[in-house]
C-alpha cells in the first residue's frame, strides 16, 4: 500500500450509548480514531455484490494498521471527515496482508 493511496480522511467511532432514566437508551458515540484511508475499487465479495443488488451502498477501504485500528470492530461506525457521510462497519479483516501492515474494512451507507 502506497502512502499515496490513502487520499481521505475518515474517524472511527465507538458505541457508547445507556440507559436514560425513564429506562430507554440513548444512543452516543465516542470517537476513537482518526486516520487516513483508500477506498478500494473491484467488483468485491459475494456478500458486497447482493449488497449492491439489493439497493445497499457497500463498499471497502484500508487504513494503516496500528493499535488503534486493531480495536475497530463492526460495531463501530466510521465517518467520512471531509463529507460528513456516516458508514456502518460490517466487516474488519487484519489479517489478509501478508506484510501485516493494513487492515481493510468493509462498510455500508447509513441511510438518512
Amino acid at each position: 500500500m502506497r502512502a499515496g493511496a490513502l487520499t481521505e480522511r475518515v474517524a472511527f467511532d465507538e458505541p457508547t450509548g445507556g440507559t436514560n432514566a425513564f429506562g430507554g437508551t440513548t444512543e452516543a458515540w465516542t470517537e476513537r480514531h482518526v486516520c487516513a484511508a483508500g477506498w478500494l475499487s473491484g467488483k468485491g465479495d459475494e456478500a458486497v455484490q447482493a449488497a449492491r443488488l439489493a439497493g445497499r451502498q457497500v463498499r471497502r477501504l484500508v487504513i494503516r494498521k496500528c493499535d488503534a485500528a486493531d480495536a475497530i470492530t463492526a460495531g463501530y461506525r466510521m465517518r467520512d471527515v471531509r463529507k460528513g457521510t456516516e458508514w456502518n462497519i460490517t466487516f474488519v479483516d487484519a489479517d489478509t496482508d501478508p506484510y501485516r501492515r493494513s487492515v481493510f474494512i468493509t462498510v455500508e451507507g447509513v441511510q438518512a
